[in-house]
């Protein structure tokens, strides 16, 4: 079964890349804003709103004007804060865990018809490389440099990979609206794991999460 799946995943990449057509890549500019959390790694926790923004290829695949490759190169503001509603009086409450990371999606886009207007929805991995941290107000342990006394710290790894979802509208294959969901893989904080006590989720993987919705202008 292992090797069905290997041979069936390189027959699908030599297929795609042989429609592939770089002579009609188009380019293009995105940006919006950003909703992000991490699970199982602070507490308090609640969500973070950030923005993000970059550029992005339209590349085609194959000649019906439906399929594509969408790579794109962005700063992405990401991580989480300690408002969680329910524990205000919490030490943590107003803390800020920033994440910012330099991010390079790369999705495959299909729109739902040949037409010019259409709604579209795209998938792809998503390979996201810390380029700042900035925590605020938040415990010792949850910090930067840690707890000494316990070895945690709340440093971020330095290479965050999920995979990303996404589906929007174009209005004339140039304006597009993208709401996009981005599913942690990586274990955002490793130095979280050593945390002491009796909470199950200590000892699970720290997932970010991103939700955003914003605009593309692709040139022609």
């Amino acid at each position: 079964m292992k090797k069905f799946l290997i041979s069936s995943a390189l027959c699908a990449a030599t297929f795609v890349s042989a429609q592939i057509d770089l002579r009609s890549t188009r380019f293009g500019v995105t940006a919006g804003a950003t909703y992000s959390g991490v699970s199982n790694a602070h507490n308090p926790s609640g969500s973070r709103f950030s923005a993000y923004g970059g550029f992005l290829a339209l590349i085609p695949v194959g000649s019906n004007d439906q399929f594509y490759i969408q790579p794109e190169v962005e700063y992405l503001g990401a991580g989480e804060s300690g408002k969680d509603k329910d524990a205000k009086t919490t030490p943590g409450y107003n803390a800020v865990y920033a994440n910012n990371y330099l991010s390079v999606p790369i999705y495959f886009k299909g729109y739902f018809s040949e037409a010019e207007s259409e709604f579209f929805a795209m998938v792809g991995p998503k390979f996201n490389f810390l380029i700042s941290q900035n925590v605020t107000d938040a415990p010792l342990r949850y910090t930067i440099e840690g707890d000494p006394a316990t070895g945690v710290n709340g440093k971020a790894a330095s290479f965050n990979f999920a995979v990303g979802f996404g589906l929007g509208f174009s209005f004339k294959r140039m304006l597009e609206i993208t709401g996009r969901y981005d599913l942690g893989l990586s274990n955002t904080y490793p130095g979280l794991m050593n945390e002491v006590g009796t909470d199950s989720n200590i000892q699970k993987k720290k997932s970010e999460q991103v939700f955003s919705l914003g605009l593309s202008y692709i040139f022609q």
